[in-house]
């Protein structure tokens, strides 16, 4: 027994003090102990819900400009309605309404990402789960609040399928695969 270490005891060291792998200086050492705070700080935004919600509302942004502009170009045009434009004013004209559509849907897809993230991760914060139960009453919720004003049978309604659509989404998220031998 030396350095007055009981047998099998591991060494302990203070945080930070640990010994360096061979080759790595105090240098590697700041510098790593640097990029874990960064991953720290990283992980805490990425946890948090304002984050989730945040990146829900831009990814549902894209998804449903990019959906918008897919399905402009199937959009039926009236070829004697812009007679009188030059093919300049023409294609000027059609970029427009297609950013017009790109940004009306998006806003709607972020509107509804960002509810549904922001909900679900409320409840899953306070439940402190993470089961079927969240998705499905995030869904309910955010279904009646974006049928609010139709009325208290819409309200419903509209939550009944939401959390219909919600369960069924994250169940096939969450089934097992089986694997192959």
């Amino acid at each position: 027994m030396s350095n007055g270490q009981l047998p099998l005891v591991p060494p302990l060291f203070p945080a930070g003090k640990e010994p360096l792998p061979p080759g790595w200086t105090e240098e590697d050492r700041a510098n790593m102990m640097q990029a874990k705070q960064y991953q720290n700080w990283m992980q805490m935004g990425m946890e948090s819900c304002a984050a989730k919600t945040i990146i829900a509302g831009v990814g549902g942004l894209a998804i449903g400009a990019f959906f918008s502009l897919m399905s402009s170009s199937f959009a039926y045009e009236d070829p004697l309605m812009r007679a009188s434009l030059t093919r300049t004013q023409k294609a000027s004209e059609i970029f427009k309404e297609m950013g017009r559509g790109m940004w009306r849907s998006g806003k709607g897809f972020g509107k509804v990402g960002a509810l549904f993230a922001g909900i679900e991760c409320v409840i899953e914060s306070y439940r402190a789960k993470n089961d079927m139960v969240n998705p499905v009453a995030a869904g309910f919720v955010a279904g009646g609040i974006l049928a609010r004003n139709a009325g208290p049978r819409a309200v419903l309604g509209g939550g009944v399928a939401f959390a219909a659509f919600s369960g069924a989404i994250d169940l096939f998220l969450r089934r097992e695969t089986a694997e192959e031998d």
